[in-house]
Parts: structure tokens; C-alpha cells; sequence
């Protein structure tokens, strides 16, 4: 017998205990049970979500300046295979964002809608190829200059609020000085999400 089984509660522990304590309280093993494997359960989740955003985050950043062109960038995402790109000044603070969505539009094709399943968008998209022209301009004509941001110090809860808040995939990593650490998304999130439902041998392992 492993020390993991050894430790492992069961009914009649329970039962046990129950009658050790000779209480009037109107509950059954079973309650107990059950309000243990809850109180585990929530006490897990919040132990996660406590993890910083500095252990979760996509380091280091390909970041683009605002005078980029629109052809050079899109490069940078095909060739990193990533979806947003932080624009940083001469000093790499942040000053914007530019997503893959926003080359979409500029080539004058259909980006995702929230209505729309991952399939369906890609379909569109195939649909509207003989529309597709190459991006012109630079960076600066498609950033987004307000952009969400996190502090690495933050907790996987406070990054999931935000972006819920703000219904978006990602959120860039800054110091106080706004320069770019990190980028987590909604992939990180997903790796997470897998990790929490991994099995216990898997864990040891």
C-alpha cells in the first residue's frame, strides 16, 4: 500500500469520528464527506489561482515599433506564430497594440465574431481570399493605444477578472515603468485549466 492510499479518507473514517466526537449537530458521514471533498475542491482552486502572472506568462515578448510597416509585422506573426504584437517607444515602454484581427480587417477580410465558432470564421475567411490586399501603412495606423496590462506580481484571479472585464484574449505583461515582461492569454489560461484536471499519478510522476 502507497502512503497516498494510506492517507486517503474514507466513509467509515468518517463514521468514526463522528461518534468520537458525540455531537448533537444533525449531520451524517456522508455530509462530511461530501463538505470535505467541497472544502478540498475550493481550497485547490484558490491555492491556483494565487499563482502569480510572472509563472504563467509567454516570455520573452516580440514586440514591434510604431513605425513598423504593416507587411514586416504581419511577417512577425506568421513567422512567431502569435496573435498580437505590443508596440514599445524607443525606450520599450508600451504605447499600443496590434492584433491579428486588426491585419484581418486591414486586408479587408472578416475577423472572428464573438457569434462564430473557430470554423466558421476560418470558412469566411476562405470564402473572402480573392478580396485579400496587402496591408499599407505602418504599425501606428492600426495599434490599439490603450491597452490592458498586468504587473507580473498579480494573481492568476485578478489577470481572469480583467480580462473578463474587458472581453479580451490577452493581456501584456509591464513594469511600473510600463515596459513589456510578459504576455499571458486565453492559452496559458487553457494550460492551466488542463494542468488542474490532470490526474494525481500524473502529478507525481
Amino acid at each position: 500500500m502507497d502512503k497516498q492510499s494510506e492517507k486517503k479518507l474514507m466513509r467509515e473514517d468518517f463514521a468514526k469520528a463522528l461518534r468520537e466526537m458525540d455531537t448533537f449537530l444533525d449531520i451524517t458521514a456522508d455530509d462530511l464527506m461530501e463538505l470535505n471533498r467541497r472544502a478540498e475542491q475550493h481550497a485547490l482552486q484558490r491555492v491556483r489561482e494565487s499563482v502569480p502572472v510572472s509563472q504563467l506568462m509567454s516570455t520573452p515578448v516580440t514586440t514591434v515599433r510604431a513605425d513598423c510597416s504593416l507587411a514586416e509585422a504581419a511577417h512577425l506573426l506568421v513567422e512567431k506564430r502569435i496573435s498580437g504584437l505590443p508596440v514599445v517607444d524607443g525606450e520599450d515602454r508600451l504605447i499600443g497594440l496590434v492584433t491579428e484581427a486588426d491585419f484581418l480587417r486591414a486586408m479587408g477580410l472578416p475577423s472572428h465574431q464573438p457569434h462564430q465558432n473557430l470554423w466558421q470564421t476560418l470558412e469566411s475567411l476562405f470564402q473572402h481570399q480573392d478580396r485579400v490586399r496587402d496591408p499599407e501603412g505602418t504599425v501606428a495606423d492600426l495599434m490599439i493605444p490603450d491597452v490592458v496590462t498586468v504587473r507580473s506580481e498579480h494573481t492568476l484571479h485578478e489577470a481572469l477578472d480583467i480580462m473578463k472585464k474587458h472581453h479580451i484574449k490577452r493581456l501584456v505583461v509591464v513594469d511600473e515603468e510600463r515596459r513589456v515582461q510578459g504576455i499571458i492569454t486565453r492559452s496559458d489560461l487553457v494550460r492551466v485549466f488542463f494542468d488542474r484536471i490532470r490526474k494525481p499519478s500524473d502529478a507525481s510522476d
